[in-house]
């Protein structure tokens, strides 16, 4: 059997507005945006139902031809590439809402549907989806569950896991398993939903879901601190979540040398404090009392000024302040403005850890690269940082020093070298840095008992 007769048994089966072929692709984007290199896909299955994923992968196992599952394509380390001898399945086309079930809370929707739609359909029937990311209107429901996304708002609502009650996805056989249900405890057996979360198209293709609504926050408090060192920083995260009443929705850290550096080639954004600070922190509150909501949140930033935990506040006075302080903060969407071919490093530890290990990583980069530009910022709540390293006249594909420097302060904390952006192909070889070899085997054998002819996304994660 050849890839050509499972191409051939894909079209007569489906037709050929849905199964097209490379000269039929057009302008389609077939790569992810981690700049790591894709092979064209022989083929793209863009499927309509559940019914359609189960006949297309079905075909596949018996022509034992490998599938690469495609989303939004926002990913960062090369988890949708196809790597060539692949099928790309893509899901753009089951992109519906099909159902908000208003006393339960939810909303059910296929693995298409974009990030962006789903918070507006949520906002419209009086709901909040509190996950959000930068690739909102381009990145899939299906690629978030894969990559178990995170975002900013985690601290408060958790990670994508966190807002999935039930799952529906095909195996490579063609078997559909999960179940749509609304419960929030469910205690039936083993977790395959969460089994599949987070499993980077390699164990099954997701195809529906139910996600948890939150009620949405009718007022949010916005303030952009500049604090004395780190200590004060970890500080005001812990008296924050004990003195708000509604919580922290956010609470973004930023190091100097991320703050100067974007003020300074992005010249659309201005500095909330008239001084300089060694740490800077954006710390959102939401919540559903507006008479009250505002002054506590004042009250509680006077206090932290009192007590020098804070050295100076701005606190948003409208949406439109609030959102020139998340610009700064959202400021890495414009790297390709002026460190085109930077290094970047998505990695978590737990928060005791995090000042030393963003201090561990810069001394051994500046021993290596000492005009290294170096920038360290991230979701401090959680554990996530982020550091970016630009090294003048070292082109993108020169890296692996850098990565193995990361990686190794990574592994020596026993941290994650992947917070939030998955393994994919970027970080396969790095995965014993934060797990044990047994846990690595587990992994395969899961791998070989869903996905036995190893089909699915083959020589990513695993």
């Amino acid at each position: 059997m050849t890839t050509g007769e499972a191409i051939s048994a894909l079209r007569e089966t489906l037709g050929a507005d849905v199964v097209s072929l490379p000269d039929e692709f057009g302008d389609r984007r077939v790569v992810d945006w981690s700049g790591l290199p894709g092979e064209t896909p022989l083929a793209v299955v863009r499927p309509r139902t559940t019914d359609e994923v189960a006949q297309a992968l079905a075909i596949c196992t018996r022509y034992k031809q490998p599938v690469v599952t495609q989303g939004g394509l926002t990913g960062l380390v090369g988890g949708a590439n196809a790597r060539g001898g692949e099928i790309a399945l893509s899901l753009d086309r089951m992109n519906r809402i099909v159902e908000i079930d208003e006393v339960s809370g939810t909303m059910t929707v296929e693995a298409g549907v974009p990030l962006q739609t789903v918070q507006e359909a949520a906002s419209a029937a009086g709901f909040y989806f509190p996950l959000d990311l930068g690739a909102r209107g381009s990145c899939s429901i299906g690629g978030n569950l894969a990559t178990n996304a995170g975002g900013n708002r985690v601290i408060k609502y958790g990670m994508m896991r966190d807002q999935v009650l039930g799952v529906e996805a095909v195996l490579a056989s063609g078997a559909v398993i999960g179940d749509l249900n609304k419960m929030i405890k469910n205690n039936s057996g083993y977790d395959l939903r969460h089994l599949l979360i987070g499993s980077e198209g390699t164990l099954a293709v997701i195809t529906r879901v139910v996600l948890r609504l939150r009620p949405k926050p009718t007022v949010t408090a916005t303030a952009w601190c500049g604090l004395p060192d780190f200590e004060a920083v970890t500080t005001l995260l812990t008296r924050a979540q004990a003195g708000l009443a509604p919580g922290v929705s956010a609470f973004e850290v930023m190091w100097a040398g991320y703050h100067d550096v974007v003020l300074a080639n992005l010249k659309n954004l201005r500095a909330p404090l008239a001084d300089a600070h060694p740490f800077y922190v954006l710390l959102e509150s939401v919540g559903t009392d507006p008479a009250r909501h505002n002054e506590a949140f004042e009250e509680f930033l006077g206090a932290m000024l009192e007590e020098g935990i804070v050295s100076d506040a701005a606190i948003a006075s409208s949406d439109a302040h609030a959102l020139a302080f998340w610009a700064i903060r959202d400021a890495p969407g414009e790297y390709q403005r002026f460190i085109p071919n930077h290094a970047a490093y998505d990695v978590s530890f737990s928060i005791a850890q995090v000042g030393d290990a963003a201090a561990r990583c810069e001394a051994r980069l500046r021993e290596r690269w000492p005009q290294a530009m170096i920038l360290v910022y991230g979701h401090l709540g959680d554990g996530n940082i982020h550091i970016v390293v630009d090294v003048p006249g070292m082109a993108k594909h020169e890296h692996d020093d850098i990565d193995r420097v990361i990686y190794e302060v990574t592994g020596e904390l026993r941290g994650s070298i992947s917070a939030e952006h998955g393994i994919g192909v970027k970080k396969r070889h790095f995965l014993p840095q934060s797990r044990r070899e047994t846990d690595i085997d587990a992994m395969r054998a899961i791998k070989s008992a869903l996905d036995p002819l190893g089909l699915f996304n083959p020589g990513k994660v695993v």
